[in-house]
């Protein structure tokens, strides 16, 4: 899979990570313990806030969900273009112990308001400490990378990362079966746990001038926000970002809505604390389902990243994009639980060729001093993607997916009954037909066909894709073919 121009002998896999300093390896654990926390949330949270039939949950509607989700991207996101730049000029370290004391905050505030605006605002100020932790994590891991081993570097990161997004799931599963609160005050201890990590490492020096000013920085990071590869390249992977975030906004509603893993947890004898008891039966519970993506990247995304060292960084971009979109649609083609899985895999692999990708080539192009505000710059894409994909996720999902808004829809198309609450309505459904649960899942599949929302998003994945390939050919003239 290599480049023809790259014939020097590559250094073994293992050979480069023995040279990564302890710095890069302090880090990566630091950012294992923030993602454990962090995904503890992330995986459960579309369910505490939308499903209709949650026990506890906040049964707001979809349409809420992907307003939160949205406000939720652009603070995320947005703000480590500028953080960036300031984690270059005050340092890492100090950036990194501000975010987790924000993090904290923004748990507890979720745990205690189920009020929209107020819990809203506490998704608010966890959004905002990711925002100001991630330039901080990524500007270090940067710093401690070469060009020759930046690939697998950012591989060995994202494997990492896999292992606190791993854990995260059964982790929320055991403290939801508490309550839903214990979520949230759960992750907030987990999270305090990295001011301990801070003290196993020496501060890494980003070379970035330190006399520097608020508004210096600020104008420096939108001068060279604007050059124009830089614009062209965001743009691009903001469709791959929109595409992306679906598997993890809108992937675990369809799953407890339609998918059935019920012969799964049968042929396999799965334990009670991957499973959840259904009127459908015994099914694999979603944030498990969803678990298949970080489990793989555990797995191969060393390996993976470690074939493709010597590919055009662009070029892993371009197969990744493709594989992942084509993964999105395998996973909300049917009701079937195996084929939802291996929609999962797929997608798994194409974030592996894509992902760890972007921030590495971001990471090789940015000029000496700015590695943080170049990861900062990383997110505008994902702001971009994640906040109008969160919007329309929502409006789509209300019309075309939520399993309790079709029940109502039917229950006045066809039996005329109406002024039916959606916390009811599938059950409603059931009795007024005489189905089980099951027969009503598949009456609702064949009448309204809820996969084909994922089309329009897989579309978007396609079209970044062709604009990567189109994007390679340009920028191929600027930069060595190592790059």
């Amino acid at each position: 899979m290599a480049d023809s121009v790259q014939s020097q002998k590559q250094p073994g896999m293992f050979a480069q990570l023995s040279h990564f300093p302890r710095a890069f390896w302090m880090v990566n654990c630091i950012e294992m313990l923030e993602r454990l926390a962090y995904y503890g949330v992330r995986v459960v949270i579309p369910i505490y806030i939308a499903q209709a039939d949650s026990p506890g949950g906040l049964h707001f509607s979809q349409i809420d969900k992907g307003i939160i989700f949205a406000v939720w991207a652009l603070v995320e996101s947005l703000v480590p273009v500028f953080s960036g730049g300031f984690a270059d000029r005050y340092g890492y370290k100090k950036t990194i112990g501000v975010s987790i004391t924000i993090y904290i905050l923004g748990y507890l505030i979720m745990a205690t308001q189920r009020a929209f605006w107020p819990f809203l605002f506490g998704c608010v100020i966890l959004s905002i400490g990711v925002a100001i932790f991630k330039p901080g994590v990524q500007g270090t891991l940067a710093k401690t990378l070469r060009n020759e081993d930046s690939s697998i570097g950012w591989g060995t990161f994202y494997m990492l990362v896999n292992i606190g997004g791993f854990l995260g799931p059964p982790l929320a599963h055991f403290l939801y079966g508490i309550s839903w609160p214990a979520v949230f005050y759960g992750c907030a201890v987990i999270c305090s746990l990295n001011y301990l990590m801070l003290f196993t490492y020496k501060e890494v020096d980003s070379g970035s001038d330190k006399s520097a000013g608020v508004i210096a920085i600020a104008k420096m990071t939108v001068r060279n926000m604007m050059k124009p590869r830089l614009v062209v390249f965001i743009l691009i992977m903001s469709g791959f970002w929109l595409m992306f975030n679906q598997l993890f906004d809108m992937l675990p509603n369809f799953i407890v809505d339609w998918v059935d893993s019920s012969n799964i947890v049968a042929a396999l004898h799965l334990p009670s604390f991957m499973t959840v008891d259904t009127p459908r039966g015994t099914q694999i519970a979603q944030e498990w389902m969803i678990n298949v993506n970080a489990g793989l990247i555990i797995l191969l995304v060393v390996y993976i990243s470690f074939l493709v060292a010597r590919m055009r960084r662009v070029h892993s971009i371009l197969i990744g994009i493709t594989i992942s979109s084509i993964g999105l649609v395998l996973a909300g083609f049917t009701t079937a639980g195996v084929l939802c899985i291996i929609g999962i895999m797929c997608f798994s692999v194409g974030e592996m060729l894509s992902s760890p990708k972007m921030n590495d080539y971001l990471g090789v192009i940015a000029p000496e001093g700015q590695k943080a505000l170049y990861m900062g710059y990383a997110n505008i894409p994902l702001a971009i993607g994640w906040f109008y994909g969160s919007l329309r996720g929502g409006q789509v999902y209300d019309q075309m997916g939520d399993k309790a808004n079709l029940a109502i829809r039917y229950l006045a198309e066809n039996a005329g009954v109406t002024g039916v609450d959606r916390t009811v309505a599938f059950e409603k459904l059931q009795s007024v037909l005489n189905l089980n649960a099951t027969d009503a899942t598949t009456l609702l599949w064949n009448a309204y066909h809820p996969y084909t929302l994922w089309y329009q998003f897989a579309a978007v994945g396609f079209a970044s894709a062709i604009g990567i390939l189109i994007y390679s050919f340009w920028v191929k003239k600027y930069e060595s073919p190592d790059i």
